[in-house]
This record gives structure tokens, sequence and C-alpha cells, in this order.
């Protein structure tokens, strides 16, 4: 049933400010809010499913594309609804309750206290946290995308006809509000998700980055609500999608029916829905299938585009984010999109397309959007280079082939080493540069009397230490990670070669009691200067070291280690994993290249696509824009899965390579088509319906005036008939 309320109530004028309807601002809030609600979720979501999930870069990109290509499927169903069944406003109402609801259970899901947890604090069930993960996107997809159609016309039917000028204004600040809200929440949720919280073990606060944006859903929710005595509601007028496929739907019927007639062929295929379907609308459809064609190569370029949340979010997490007057969490980069889209579209249109112009160039929408996606190409190159120099600095880490080990050597002497086929010498309470390789077990022989034989696991690293036990030395092997620290953080550990326990603290984290000869767990520390407190009986010393992101280090307190004014002195640090050199400061012309490639791609490509829709089937081709994002993200998916490729950089290389070659073909399809003016051709068509309309007309006068003549000559030359039987005769004809 549609909404009584929408159906019968006819489109007034409400109050207005300024001549602009006061409706308007609920909705405008509405959208900031939503927005923002999204743009902050999706932000911090694929680290969400890297460090919290505990999911792969592969899988995690994945799910991510995966969850986006449902929120651009769903519109169109969101567009049904709304004009065939329920209106715009019920539609925007039941589906923003979804949306919350879908918002508040990933915050409820990313509650890891919510079932038992490890010593480092990862749940050990993963069970739940998946499921309620999984239906939270899934409510998200439908919500998101179900209102995205509705909202914007809905503003839009706030407007009285003579108001097109404060209807364009309302537009561009419906846009404005998106843009504002997408920069915000993807500056403040990353910040949320830095944040230490929980009951029995402090992680990073992805029930807080979440949390604020359900907030702010439902904060949406209550302001659209709160608007409703005011806004103009229309009925719902049926929907031109289905009306449109069921077009094209009998036209391939009817087709396949005639296939073997002899029959003459038609022009178009689209002709064969001529028994059924009057030809203005068979017109208007042959439009719209003209320019979905040109769709067909677009899905690459947002293949490339919707990756500024996935791979580029996971490169930012192996860079150096220190700016100097701020730090910026690897999800913040997503954040120089909208801060440039700002910046380019007025200088787009009133710099550079003038300047073309003046230069007579005829630089057609299609040639624009051909240059947008080699923009993108570009961008991915960009990126590829900045990742091959990332795994140029690097560690090397252990194949599944062989094992590595590094070695300590905490005795208050130089000591000569021979593992395996290596001599090295190691000075006193030092280590050996680098790791070294070796292949299941190897001999260790301790200057001249001690040899050991220590057992490798393939693709792992340890830290073998040496220490003085009675009068030889002695080994002890300890794990080691053998990836780079999660979130640009920096794995530290101590080891205690004093002669009693200790305690170690650093900010509000613990590293516990570290007994004599032991090496502590690892603890995640912030960049920054960190102050590392070593307590024993009251005493206290602070060493202080400065570290960057995405390093490890062992910190050693030596043997010969006291509490005193210098006691810092004595401590030794040995860096296992070099902190991140590269910094995100590289990422800002790919982030550039991609976004003017938007500017001149996406914004173009919706005005084209509304100059080239018919009247009445522009939310079509609305509908068909939205598809091809969906199906950028499903070929994320496809590429991803079966492109096995080892180096992120050749994955990057191949996705601008694919795009150059759509390109290539888009603008061979482009060369091709030929610009129309809808409304033209409607315009012809209605005429012609008015001229057989007439044609119709005068050749039903003749025939009635052939009938009057004839009827006049049968009553002159027949005999006149009772009056009941003229009136029965009269009967007989129209």
């Amino acid at each position: 049933m549609a909404d009584k309320g929408e159906m019968r109530k006819p489109k007034q004028k409400s109050a207005t400010v300024c001549g602009y309807p006061i409706s308007i601002f609920f909705i405008v809030v509405n959208e900031f809010c939503e927005r923002f609600s999204y743009y902050g979720m999706r932000a911090v979501l694929v680290l969400y499913f890297k460090y919290f999930l505990r999911w792969d870069d592969d899988f995690a990109t994945t799910i991510y594309h995966t969850f986006v290509a449902l929120c651009y499927l769903t519109p169109i169903l969101g567009a049904i609804v709304a004009d065939s069944w329920l209106g715009k406003f019920k539609t925007i109402v039941y589906l923003s309750i979804i949306y919350a609801l879908g918002q508040v259970v990933m915050a409820i899901g990313a509650i890891h206290d919510i079932t038992d947890a490890n010593k480092d604090g990862v749940p050990d069930n993963m069970t739940l946290h998946v499921a309620l993960s999984m239906l939270g996107l899934i409510l998200i997809a439908l919500g998101t995308g179900g209102i995205k159609p509705c909202v914007a016309a809905f503003g839009g039917d706030q407007f009285q006809d003579d108001q097109e000028k404060q209807r364009s204004t309302f537009f561009s600040i419906f846009y404005l509000s998106i843009n504002a809200g997408s920069l915000l929440s993807t500056v403040i949720t990353p910040i949320l998700r830095a944040q230490e919280c929980g009951i029995h073990s402090q992680q990073k606060c992805y029930p807080l980055a979440f949390g604020v944006p359900a907030a702010l859903m439902v904060v949406a929710l209550i302001v659209f609500i709160v608007g409703n005595g005011m806004y103009n509601k229309t009925a719902p007028q049926g929907n031109i999608m289905v009306k449109v496929c069921k077009c094209i739907g009998f036209a391939i019927k009817n087709r396949f029916r005639h296939r073997a007639s002899n029959e003459p062929k038609r022009h178009h295929w689209m002709d064969w829905a001529e028994e059924k379907y009057d030809k203005l609308l068979i017109a208007q459809v042959k439009m719209v299938l003209k320019v979905l064609f040109l769709y067909i190569p677009l899905p690459m370029f947002w293949a490339l585009f919707d990756q500024q949340g996935s791979r580029w979010t996971l490169q930012a997490t192996t860079m150096n984010g220190d700016f100097g007057f701020l730090i910026i969490q690897p999800d913040q980069m997503q954040t120089v999109n909208p801060i440039l889209i700002l910046i380019l579209v007025p200088v787009m249109d009133s710099v550079f397309y003038p300047l073309i112009s003046k230069c007579k160039l005829n630089f057609t929408p299609l040639r624009r959007m051909t240059v947008g996606m080699f923009l993108a190409a570009l961008a991915f190159v960009a990126a590829g280079l900045v990742q091959i120099q990332i795994d140029q600095t690097m560690p090397k880490f252990p194949s599944s082939t062989v094992g590595q080990v590094k070695f300590i050597n905490m005795i208050d002497r130089p000591l000569p080493i021979k593992a395996g086929t290596n001599v090295f010498t190691l000075n006193a309470f030092t280590a050996n540069e680098d790791y070294l390789n070796f292949d299941e077990q190897f001999e260790l022989k301790l200057g001249s009397n001690v040899t050991n034989v220590i057992n490798v696991v393939n693709g792992t690293r340890s830290t073998v230490v040496i220490i003085q036990d009675g009068p030889l030395p002695k080994s002890i092997k300890f794990p080691d990670i053998n990836s780079k620290p999660e979130q640009g953080a920096n794995a530290i550990r101590f080891f205690n070669g004093f002669g009693s326990v200790f305690n170690v603290t650093v900010g509000n984290q613990d590293f516990g009691d570290i007994v004599t000869n032991s090496m502590s767990a690892y603890v995640a520390v912030p960049q920054g200067d960190a102050e590392f407190r070593i307590k024993k009986d009251g005493q206290e010393c602070v060493y202080s070291q400065t570290l960057g992101f995405g390093s490890s280090y062992t910190l050693i307190i030596p043997p010969t280690f006291t509490f005193g004014q210098n006691c810092k002195d004595s401590i030794r640090p040995v860096m296992d994993i070099s902190p991140n050199t590269i910094h995100m400061a590289w990422q800002i012309p790919q982030y550039f290249l991609i976004t003017a490639g938007e500017v001149v791609f996406s914004v173009t490509g919706l005005e084209f696509s509304y100059s080239q829709a018919p009247s009445n089937m522009k939310s079509v081709l609305q509908a068909g824009w939205l598809f091809t994002v969906a199906v950028g993200n499903i070929i994320v998916l496809i590429v991803a899965e079966a492109a096995t490729l080892s180096d992120k950089w050749a994955e990057y290389i191949l996705f601008a390579s694919l795009l150059v070659a759509v390109c290539i073909i888009f603008s061979i399809m482009a060369y091709f088509y030929t610009y129309i003016d809808p409304t033209e051709i409607e315009a012809q068509f209605k005429t012609k319906v008015n001229e057989d309309d007439e044609d119709d007309k005068s050749q039903y006068g003749r025939q009635r005036l052939r009938w009057s003549r004839k009827t006049q000559l049968n009553v002159t030359m027949k005999p006149k008939r009772p009056k009941c039987e003229q009136s029965k005769k009269q009967i007989r004809y129209p």
C-alpha cells in the first residue's frame, strides 16, 4: 500500500526562509550525518578486518569490496520500493532504521570483551565477532544503498516549479554536505580507532570507531522524522525502471517468437515491442540503451578508484606518517580525496575547462571521461612505484624453506661465534646486524669449548641469547615476530640479564615481572617519545627512546645494570625490524591523480548521462551509473583472487594496465557515438502522435459523412417505416 498521506497530500507551498523551504534543513542535516556514518565506518573497515578479525590482506580486501558492491546494488531496490510502493518518505525512514541497526550491530561485534580473550587481547572465539560484523555490514548495505536514490530526489520535491534557482542551490548545498560529512568522518574515526579501550585488556578502540557513526545515523533518522510535518510528499507513480525492463523483455521475447517467420526485418531490435508499447516509449528506451552500452567499460575505473579504502590504506600502514606538526594515521590518508575534490571541482570549472575552450579544443564529455580513466591508471602506476620503494626498505622475512636467527651476546667480553658456516665476533651486550638464514638446524660454536645444535623452524625468526652459565657460555633461543608490527605501532620487548626480577611499564601498558635471563612478551608502543619505567623494590629507572612507525626492538638489561642517575645509559637497544622510512606524503601524488580522474570522469559522466537521458528516464541512467560502481568492486574481487601475484607493486601495475586497455576500448566507442538531443526527439514523436490523431479524426469524419449520405439516400428511396422501426435502424449505426 502506498502512504495515504503521500497519495492525498498535494504539493503545497511550505514555510520558507529567504525563499527556501524550511524542510530542506532537515534533509541536508540528515544527509550530512548519514554520510559521516557511512564514510566513518568505511574508513576503518579494512583495518578492522586485518587487525581485529585477523584476516590477511587479500581476504580483507575481498570482503571490503564485496560490501561496497552491495552498497551500490541496493539503490535499484530502494528506487523500486519508493516509486512503486512506499513512497520516498517511508522508504527513507524504514531503511534508515535498518541502517542504524546495522551500525549498532557492527559496534557490538567489535567489542573484544564479549568473548574470552587470550593474553594478547585477541578474542579466542572469533565466530561471534565475524557473524555480528557480517550481519551489520549486510544491514548497512541495504540501508545506505536503499536510501541513496531517495534522499536527493525527496529534497528536490520540496520546491515548487517556479523555484528552479533555489532547487539548484539546494543540490549544491546537498553535495557540500556529502563531502563535509565524508571529510570530517575520515579524520575523526581513525583517531577514535587509535585510542586504547577495553575492560579486561586494552586494544584499539574499534567499538568507539563504529559506535560514533552509529550514533550519527540515529541522529540522522531523528532529524529526518522531526521534519515530517513540513515535507511535501508525492504519491508513488510506479517505477519507470520496471516499465523499461518490461518493454525490453517484451521486445526480446517477441523477436524470439518470430525468429522463424518471414516477417520483414525491423530497423532496431527494440521495434519488436511496437505490438504492445507506444513508439515514444520505445524511442526513449533506445536512447537509454545507447548510453548504457557506453557504460560497459566504466566499471574498470571504479575497480581502481575504490581501492583507496583497501589496498592504499594497507599500503599506508607500512609508511611513515610523521608530518612534523601532526601524526597521520594510515586510514586518515583517505581524507586527501575529499579535500582535493573541494579544491579541484571549482578549479576545473572556472579555470581548466575555460582555458581548453579558449584554445578551441573540442573537449567533449566522452573525451573528458577518457582522460579521467587515463589519470586513474597513472595513479596506480604511481602507487606501484611507491610500493617498489617500500619493498626495498622492508626486512627480508623468511620464506617457508628457511628460518632466520639473530644472536645477542650478554657476556661482558667479546665472544667469537661460529653458526653453521657463518663466523663472526660479537662485542659485549651487542647483536649481529641482521638475521642469518638457516635450514632446519645448525651447529653453534661459542668460543673454543662449547658447541650446541640449534633447531630452526622454517618460516620463523628467532633470537639466540648467549649468557654466562658458570665458567662457560650458554645459548637460549626465543621466538621473534616475523612480520611488520600492526598498524604502524612498534613491537618492544625486554631481556633481563640483571640478577633479579624487575617490572617494566610504558604509559598504561605493563610488560609484567621479568625474571633473570628471560624475555618479556612484545608490547605495541605507538610512535613518538616513549618512557619505559623499570621498577624494583621502590627503585625506578626511566629509559626514553624515540620510536618511529613499524619497528621492533629488543631492549637489553645487562648484568652490569644498576639503579641510579645514569642507569638508562647501560640499557642497550637491539633493532630487530627497522622503522618505516618511506613517508606517507609520497601517497599524495597518487591521490591527486585519482581525484583529478574522479572529477573529470565522474562529474562529467553524470552530466553526460543527464543530457543524453529522456526526460522521464534520468533515474534509470542514475541506477545504471551506480551499478557500474558495484561491478567495479566485483572486478577487484575477481582480479584479487585470480591474479595470485606475490608482489603488491605488480598488482598495482596489472590494474593500471587493465584500465589503459579499457580506456582504449572506451575511446573507440566514444569516437563512434553520436550525441543526441532527447527533448527534440521526444518532441518529434509527440508531434507525430498528434498528427496521427488528427488523421484518425479526419478519416473518422469522412466515414461519418459517407454514412450520413448513404442514410439520407436510403430514407429518400425507401418507403417510410413506423417510428419504432426507424429507431431500431438508427441503433445499428454508431
